[in-house]
């Protein structure tokens, strides 16, 4: 079994275990303050915008810094211009949490992602409880109804989705979707393997008024730059950035460079 698939199997395990809490997360997501708006911080004419990630560890990567303080992590970046914050609440496989969420979006005024593996419609509305101002969605683990159903509900819920993609089949079912933020994941998630030519390969195929996202990989300003130069609105960034030792500095030497249109 890959371990897509083992996560997978333990989330519909915990959205089973969610159903019993099904009205509270309602009327707490109800009582959240205004979502933020992720797009419009995506959305920058002539640079890159940086999508700065809180992550402790990976399966792929293992552990990176178990002990990142997700509130320091997050204001280094805030002082560094990155746009957004992307915040793992996966515990089992990624050490996160939705503390990590709840803390990070009180600490920055910048809007704030959830990203984990969402399946039903129950952590849409667990995410805006937390205040997420964004969610994740990913095509290989969703089928095309509940593709399009957890993303009218996001938008219901004042949140942008960041639908995520890793082949041309994935893409056209994310378009078909009427997806308006595509992240184009350069890591497949059944073998971890990466490379940076997966968004390269893809992006012609991305309509200009959508914006375009490249997730993982991306290990510093070249890379960024290499991005850029080909069109990419925003790059998100987990690993690098986490390693480096100073966040907010980190996040400056990848914020604010160059972009240029997208080439047909």
């Amino acid at each position: 079994m890959h371990i897509l698939d083992r996560i997978v199997r333990t989330k519909r395990a915990e959205v089973a275990a969610l159903g019993r809490d099904g009205d509270a997360l309602v009327e707490e997501a109800r009582m959240a303050p205004p979502a933020r708006d992720f797009a419009g911080a995506l959305a920058r004419p002539d640079s890159v915008a940086v999508i700065a990630e809180v992550k402790r560890r990976s399966p792929g990567a293992g552990a990176i810094r178990l002990e990142l303080d997700p509130v320091l992590q997050a204001r280094g970046y805030e002082s560094g211009a990155a746009s957004a914050v992307s915040v793992l609440t996966d515990e089992q496989y990624f050490s996160g949490s939705l503390d990590d969420l709840r803390d990070t979006r009180r600490a920055v005024e910048l809007p704030v992602l959830r990203k984990d593996f969402v399946l039903d419609p129950l952590q849409l509305w667990q995410a805006r409880a937390a205040g997420a101002d964004a969610v994740l969605l990913i095509v290989r683990i969703l089928a095309d109804d509940e593709l399009s159903s957890l993303q009218a509900l996001a938008g219901e819920l004042g949140m942008a989705a960041l639908v995520e993609v890793h082949d041309g089949g994935e893409l056209e079912r994310a378009l078909a979707a009427e997806a308006r933020i595509v992240g184009i994941n350069n890591r497949d998630l059944s073998t971890f393997e990466t490379s940076l030519d997966v968004t390269l390969g893809l992006l012609d195929r991305v309509p200009d008024d959508v914006l375009l996202v490249s997730e993982s990989g991306i290990g510093g300003p070249a890379d960024v730059d290499r991005l850029g130069a080909a069109g990419v609105d925003a790059v998100l960034v987990g690993e690098w950035l986490v390693r480096q030792p100073d966040p907010g500095e980190a996040a400056a030497a990848l914020a604010g460079r160059s972009r240029t249109a997208r080439r047909r």
